[in-house]
């Protein structure tokens, strides 16, 4: 007789920048199908996206929230020391709207990445503080300051691990993992900016080949791919890319798209 899971249902969210508003919207097609996950492991964008999710808002209060500002009011941009911008908006804007102080006061048990910059290795945080370990997951190295959490210093998750199956393996009957950062070809790469941010794409995505099999769901909408990293403007249509492209895939399933996907 086989053990039941601790979960019925989980959602893994992947990191990259701007396209977590695709996450938005593939949360609003998987409520829509009758499908509510109780449990959510993200990093980065995906952990952003999880944590207002999982703090009662629907996809899109969390929209929303995010319209009010322009991009400029999200980040402050310092003098370069230990990052070159500051998320001063952003921490502000959830400071504003997240209800739960701590893991413990949200709705559905959530997973935080981060990458533990003394140790080199991955945290998956899930007690206690809220809004560090969430700004820590979110931090792009060089791009953004890191966080000081305890002695230690974090960066974004997606650094070591940027589709954190890790919390919720083994654990769920079903999982689900929406992946938003795609690995395809790139013509041009004009400026330092563009490279860096393709070096790092590249790096945090090696591993995506061996953990999208592990998925019984995979959403992984390529067009994403078309949009910059801080392009907040495209919101709306990184939106609903993420809401077409799920139920694209939940009404018509291809068990072999989530490898063929990622063997080209």
């Amino acid at each position: 007789m086989a053990t039941k899971k601790k979960y019925n249902t989980a959602l893994v969210l992947s990191g990259g920048g701007v396209r977590g508003f695709a996450h938005m919207g593939v949360i609003k097609a998987l409520n829509e199908k009758g499908i509510y996950p109780d449990v959510i492991s993200g990093t980065s964008a995906g952990a952003i996206a999880a944590t207002l999710y999982a703090d009662g808002y629907t996809p899109e209060e969390v929209m929303g929230f995010f319209k009010e500002k322009e991009l400029k009011k999200y980040i402050e941009i310092i003098i370069p020391k230990t990052g070159l911008v500051k998320m001063t908006g952003m921490i502000n804007l959830l400071k504003k709207y997240l209800r739960a102080k701590t893991f413990e006061e949200l709705k559905l048990p959530v997973f935080i990445a981060a990458c533990n910059m003394n140790t080199g290795k991955p945290e998956y945080f899930s007690k206690g503080e809220l809004l560090k370990p969430l700004i820590a997951s979110a931090s792009i190295p060089v791009l953004f300051e890191p966080v000081k959490i305890g002695n230690h210093i974090y960066v974004d998750g997606g650094v070591m691990d940027n589709f954190p199956i890790k919390p919720v393996e083994g654990k769920t009957e079903r999982l689900i993992g929406v992946f938003v950062c795609p690995i395809n070809f790139h013509e041009k790469l004009s400026n330092l900016k563009e490279i860096a941010i393709r070096s790092f794409h590249l790096a945090v995505n090696k591993n995506i080949v061996l953990k999208a099999p592990k998925c019984d769901i995979l959403i992984s909408p390529q067009e994403v791919d078309n949009y910059g990293l801080l392009e907040v403007a495209k919101m709306d249509k990184l939106f609903e890319i993420g809401y077409k492209e799920a139920l694209k895939v939940l009404e018509n399933p291809d068990p072999s798209f989530k490898t063929r996907l990622f063997e080209k």
